[in-house]
């Protein structure tokens, strides 16, 4: 657990150059709180005491400004900058050295009880205000831009910008896939 920690804590400090010092972080850095919390609810989601893990994420976004579902999956060195806002639904999945900026949104698209919301691949970074809806994936190493709604899945190592969102400049080793169309995983 402590190591979970200090890797939270390194990551912090290279990827915010706001960051000056380990207390600062520990102590102002609701991201980090929203994160270390989800933890310890999604380890009650996944034993089955579901409740107990929706109270405390309940808590959760009550102090941090963060909601995350306790049935997201999220990977190692995860980042939440800024954090206000941030929404991760259910069926998210989120891997290793994702960072999120204020006001994201990982959302679902349908009622039913499915996969509803998307899958962030390792690397990505998704920009302030982005809204991401439905059982899509953001491949790894791609970007969303700031406030841009992405309906449709992206191909790694690529970058969309805008509302609806659209491919800009090239991808970097993937031209296999077309922005628009489903990525097979």
């Amino acid at each position: 657990m402590f190591d979970r920690v200090r890797e939270d804590i390194r990551t912090a400090k290279a990827k915010d150059p706001a960051a000056k010092s380990t207390l600062e972080i520990l102590c102002c850095y609701p991201g980090l709180h929203a994160i270390w919390l989800h933890r310890i609810a999604h380890a009650f989601w996944a034993a089955g005491f579901v409740l107990l893990g929706r109270i405390l994420s309940h808590l959760s976004r009550f102090l941090t400004g963060v909601e995350i579902h306790p049935g997201a999956d999220i990977g190692r060195r995860f980042f939440i900058d800024h954090g206000m806002g941030v929404v991760v639904g259910e069926t998210a999945e989120i891997g290793d050295d994702v960072m999120l900026y204020h006001g994201v949104t990982l959302g679902g698209d349908s009622l039913e009880d499915e996969k509803r919301h998307p899958t962030l691949e390792d690397n990505t970074t998704v920009g302030a205000g982005a809204t991401l809806l439905g059982p899509i994936t953001v491949g790894a190493g791609a970007s969303v831009g700031a406030g841009s709604v992405v309906l449709d899945s992206v191909p790694k190592n690529c970058t969309v910008v805008g509302n609806p969102a659209k491919l800009v400049g090239t991808c970097a080793e993937d031209d296999s896939v077309t922005f628009g169309k489903s990525v097979d995983r």
